[in-house]
């Protein structure tokens, strides 16, 4: 399987408005493609391909919640960092640490995008962060 030579940002979250609305604003302002999915699993396909230099998932979501997707991403590819966000209360410490996979960061929704790109842009996997273009 051919794999692409730049990396992107993942976006997962069952509500395609968001993933619409968030994965739009990530494309407007960052210098990296952004690619959204509703579904975890679809997303799990196609890892290898899109070379996500971070993942962005909902916590809450039908069939697979966002830490076992996690998991089953660093099953696969233990480098990649990932960002949980959620409108429910996640608490890192009720979790073990070998049981997060490689999450890094929890973002509380509502959150503003730029708060979500400072995220990206701190636990990006790999030699250069992605630019930010400001409008």
């Amino acid at each position: 399987m051919e794999t692409n030579d730049v990396q992107s940002i993942v976006i997962v979250d069952d509500e395609k408005s968001f993933t619409d609305m968030i994965g739009n604003l990530l494309q407007e302002h960052f210098s990296v493609p952004v690619h959204t999915f509703t579904r975890p699993v679809d997303a799990l396909e196609k890892i290898a391909i899109l070379r996500p230099g971070i993942i962005v998932s909902d916590y809450y979501m039908p069939g697979m919640n966002g830490l076992e997707f996690i998991r089953a991403v660093h099953a696969v590819s233990p480098v990649i960092p990932s960002v949980i966000i959620t409108g429910h209360l996640f608490n890192l410490d009720e979790h073990s640490p070998d049981g997060l996979g490689n999450l890094k960061e929890v973002l509380p929704k509502p959150f503003r995008w730029q708060q979500l790109a400072a995220a990206i842009c701190r636990h990006w996997n790999g030699n250069h962060s992605p630019s930010i273009r400001v409008n």
